[in-house]
């Protein structure tokens, strides 16, 4: 708590002191407040004198007035502050989450995050503006009572000292077995989240599969769950206010005895007698506000831990050091050769690499993986085992296995969503850990498997990679995406708007508007991972001649054609690439042509069968020895790649 006030409170260092300040002026007239009742009740009404009481109620009066004012101003002081403070922290720790690497998001979750951000800032701000609206007030009047009560009568004081130290146990006692329950709410509060949003974001398929009662349950159990620690809280805090009140009401009938015995001896005088009442009223209330703070300031606590632990967290993924790389496009240099599909090629290295790269004498691949591996935290085995190919600008590298081999983990190295356990990724020639990280993914466009829009326009989705897009720059990454049919039939356009998550769109829609979404800009590197999969074959191949046609203007035009990457489980979507990359459990078990890789690699091959696919390249042999029953798959002549066992995939 205390580092989140010392990062986040400089701003409002004035109103943390004058606050507190202005609310101990209002205490002092609190305390005062029984001796000038002392004084009208022995001064007026025990002589039958109205001037006395007259002149003690226009006093009270003053000092209520001013004590209002003091109390007004700080509770805008206290508004200020834990409201600003929370919308910084809050600023803060959306800002940190948006650089956090995929591992550190997974570290967390989306749903623990999500509480961390809402629930735990808003017990921090309670805490802040309780700190400096009672902090200080109930602490210093259960002091000040106690001490104006002493100096009324020892003797008298005595039975206040015993009555307070019986409540002070008390509470102590009964937060010292609230507080574990406290701390284990805030945790049981992100399982409920977790529900919610598993049960929303997938009502669909709830509903599919007639679900909706076990989702019920699910959640009336986390529910139940964080309900019986809140019950067992409860009753331990019941017993507070019932003793509390036990205590401090016996204490009274004490006093009075005793005090009525010292008054008849001439001792004390009735007033003082009210007054000490008073004063003891006062200090048992306190305790019991100060053990209501205990507790704010307990979970308070507590979220501040799990906000802190998210705002210590450093990025695992960094480009500190990087420096910008100059790109030279193909502009007035040598032609562009051109391949056997049409695709251009550059003929110079110059055209393609980096400019601190000039003197290189090699063509420089737009993508090359080097012995690259890459595990999960606390996975048992590689996700991505010792992957090496090299894809040249405007060239198509497809990427197709099984569920679970691999496939999305492997591309999401190349725009360093996670970093390369071992080996290195280099795009343009360049390891992309020396890149900075926006200019990579400006480099890098990527479409991920989910298609996710976000609330506002297709606009506003459009230009997220580049903002100074014109409304040509859109169209033509629509037309490429085949989204510019249903775009333009909209009554609004580009600036139609589109719901949270794009849900007033369909599948393939939102599929065809995300990869828009990444073609705008012109990337050097297009990674479509698994994003046709909602679309039909027509429009599939639309695509794939769209995308074929935009690399052969780029390179007619003097720029550098993009290289694509296509992961798929459909062997139509991959067959014409210039490279298919076949996976299996985190190993590339077969890496060539279509035609190369249905006579030497077995996957590929069963691939192939189960869609339909033949070919008259297919070894005969072959088919005789399913993957199942090989220890060992050819990727080429001479190279073999051992089984491993099943891991994690992304």
């Amino acid at each position: 708590m205390f580092k989140l006030l010392k990062s986040f409170g400089g701003s409002y260092r004035a109103n943390l002191v004058l606050g507190p300040l202005c609310k101990l002026i209002e205490v002092v007239f609190d305390l005062f407040t029984p001796i000038i009742v002392a004084y009208m009740i022995d001064a007026g009404v025990g002589t039958r004198s109205v001037q006395p009481v007259l002149a003690g109620g226009g006093i009270l009066l003053a000092m209520a007035a001013v004590a209002i004012l003091f109390a007004l101003a700080c509770q805008k002081m206290a508004s200020r502050a834990s409201q600003g403070m929370g919308t910084s922290i809050r600023h803060s720790l959306y800002e940190h989450i948006n650089a956090l690497s995929h591992a550190d998001l997974d570290r967390f979750g989306t749903p623990s995050l999500t509480t961390r951000i809402t629930n735990d800032v808003n017990q921090v701000q309670l805490a802040i503006a309780l700190g400096i609206r009672q902090l200080m007030r109930w602490p210093f009047l259960a002091v000040g009572s106690l001490v104006a009560a002493l100096a009324i009568d020892v003797r008298l004081g005595l039975i206040f000292v015993v009555s307070m130290a019986v409540v002070g146990g008390l509470f102590w006692f009964v937060m010292k077995a609230c507080i574990p329950y406290y701390r284990s709410m805030q945790a049981k509060l992100d399982r409920i989240a977790l529900i919610v949003r598993e049960g929303l974001s997938g009502v669909r398929v709830v509903r599919a599969f007639v679900r909706e009662g076990h989702e019920r349950r699910r959640l009336a159990d986390a529910a139940q769950d964080q309900a019986a620690t809140a019950i067992a809280v409860g009753r331990l805090s019941s017993v507070l206010n019932p003793v509390t009140f036990l205590v401090m009401y016996l204490a009274v009938c004490a006093i009075l005895w005793a005090g009525g015995i010292q008054v008849n001896i001439g001792e004390l005088t009735q007033g003082q007698v009210v007054a000490f009442v008073s004063y003891m009223t006062q200090a048992l209330l306190s305790i019991v506000y100060v053990a209501n703070l205990v507790v704010v300031f307990t979970k308070a606590s507590a979220s501040a831990a799990r906000v802190n632990e998210v705002l210590a967290c450093q990025p695992s993924v960094t480009d500190e050091g990087a420096e910008p790389v100059e790109l030279l496009s193909s502009a007035g240099l040598p032609g562009v050769a051109e391949r056997a599909d049409g695709a251009g090629l550059p003929d110079t290295a110059e055209q393609v690499r980096p400019a601190e790269q000039a003197g290189a004498s090699k063509l420089t691949p737009t993508l090359a993986l080097r012995n690259v591996s890459f595990a999960y935290p606390g996975a048992a085995a590689d996700a991505v085992h010792d992957a090496t190919l090299t894809l040249m600008p405007g060239q198509t590298l497809g990427v197709i296995g099984g569920t679970g081999s691999g496939k999305s983990t492997l591309v999401s190295l190349i725009p360093r969503l996670y970093d390369a356990t071992e080996g290195a990724v280099e795009v343009l020639g360049r390891d992309v850990r020396a890149w900075q990280i926006k200019q990579l993914r400006q480099v890098v466009g990527m479409v991920p498997q989910q298609a996710m829009l976000v609330s506002g326009t297709i606009r506003s989705n459009l230009i997220w990679r580049d903002a100074g897009a014109t409304d040509d720059d859109l169209w033509r990454a629509l037309e490429l995406a085949q989204a510019a049919e249903f775009v333009r039939a909209l009554a609004d356009g580009l600036d139609a708007p589109v719901e949270a998550g794009g849900k007033n769109f369909s599948s393939g829609q939102r599929q065809r508007l995300t990869i828009a979404r990444a073609l705008v800009g012109a990337p050097k590197l297009l990674i479509l991972d698994d994003s046709a999969s909602a679309l039909d074959y027509k429009t599939d191949a639309a695509l794939r001649v769209a995308l074929a046609s935009y690399g052969r203007d780029a390179a007619a035009s003097g720029e550098l054609p993009p290289a694509v990457v296509v992961v798929s489980q459909r062997v139509a979507s991959v067959r014409a690439a210039d490279l298919i990359c076949v996976m299996r459990r985190g190993n590339v078990v077969g890496l060539g042509t279509h035609d190369e890789l249905v006579r030497t690699c077995a996957i590929y091959q069963e691939i192939c069968a189960s869609q339909g696919v033949e070919d008259e390249t297919v070894s005969p042999g072959m088919r005789q020895f399913p993957p199942a029953q090989l220890s060992h798959e050819t990727v080429s002549p001479g190279t073999t790649v051992s089984r491993h066992e099943e891991v994690r995939h992304g």
